[in-house]
């Protein structure tokens, strides 16, 4: 351990796991909650585009994609809310779209060999230079502040949309504000995973943590956790095992799933054997306007909308 901390590309790397395992589950526990788990997929197959432009332009390809990556995603938000079956068929044409354009790109790039599209598609966090750190650590930021920050709003509208309308909230802006916050994760990210599982470690640490936790609140910290244990590991193993960090990554935290899938089913008919008048603690995030009377009535309530998202 001592020697791998040593090597300054190994301190980058470590610092980089950090950020990308504290950002995508913190996005991606909104998207296992609206059920748009594969949204993270098919942003990155758009972000292939602006990858593509990168080496076309010979400027960051990070950039790049987080622009193009964006502007799919307000594109593919505005798709969504018409909710009709031509809409899924034109979100299939954005994502094969983007992911051909970005290897016709990358193919007419005199700089861009076969390895420097690999590094991108599978993640390469060897590779991660000083200014790549500081794009992750910028924008990775602006992710959390936003997820968190607004957490009660946005679950408000994951839960209900129309819910959310009726008690004010600007559900349209909200919704698109949440898929540009998904695709700067995907952009994040792709440096480390790689854009073709961007979507797993979005989606895995959150599943994970909702076989063990009963609150959206704990939820989210359970599964920003363990991305970041994941992401160390997984890097700290393929650096021993000399083996891609992005798959060691992403199967570390599938095992992960198995193993708390594995015990909470003896810890739910645990909790079944609970008093009865003791309520699950499920309505730990109050929508703007509520008071702490009707929380606390809530919370006493029995399971609601909070109890779906441990199930």
């Amino acid at each position: 351990m001592t020697e791998m901390l040593s090597y300054d590309f190994m301190q980058r790397a470590l610092l980089a796991a950090v950020l990308v395992g504290v950002t995508a589950p913190a996005v991606g526990i909104y998207l296992v909650q609206r059920r748009q788990a594969l949204l993270g997929d098919g942003m990155g197959h758009v972000a292939m585009t602006g990858v593509g432009l990168g080496f076309i332009f010979q400027t960051s390809p990070v950039w790049m994609a987080v622009l193009v990556c964006v502007l799919g995603a307000v594109v593919m938000e505005l798709v969504r809310s018409r909710g009709n079956q031509r809409g899924d068929i034109a979100l299939a044409m954005l994502f094969y779209g983007g992911m051909a354009c970005g290897k016709l790109l990358v193919s007419l790039s005199a700089e861009a060999g076969s390895g420097s599209l690999e590094s991108y598609l599978w993640g390469s966090i060897l590779t991660v230079a000083p200014a790549d750190l500081v794009t992750i650590a910028v924008l990775g930021a602006v992710v959390i502040a936003v997820t968190v920050g607004l957490r009660r709003q946005l679950f408000a509208i994951c839960q209900d949309e129309e819910f959310a309308r009726v008690t004010g909230l600007p559900v349209r802006l909200l919704n698109l504000l949440l898929a540009v916050m998904a695709a700067v994760t995907v952009t994040v990210a792709m440096r480390v995973v790689g854009l073709l599982l961007v979507s797993a470690l979005m989606v895995v640490p959150v599943v994970a943590a909702q076989q063990l936790t009963r609150s959206f609140a704990a939820t989210q910290a359970a599964a920003i956790a363990l991305g970041v244990v994941v992401s160390l590991a997984g890097v700290t193993g393929s650096y021993q095992a000399d083996v891609p960090s992005g798959p060691a990554i992403v199967l570390l935290a599938i095992v992960v799933f198995a193993l708390f899938s594995a015990i909470s089913g003896p810890l739910a008919r645990r909790r079944h054997r609970a008093p009865a008048d003791r309520g699950p603690e499920v309505c730990d995030v109050r929508l703007p306007g509520q008071g702490a009377a009707d929380a606390n009535a809530c919370a006493q309530s029995g399971p609601t909308s909070g109890a779906g998202l441990a199930q």
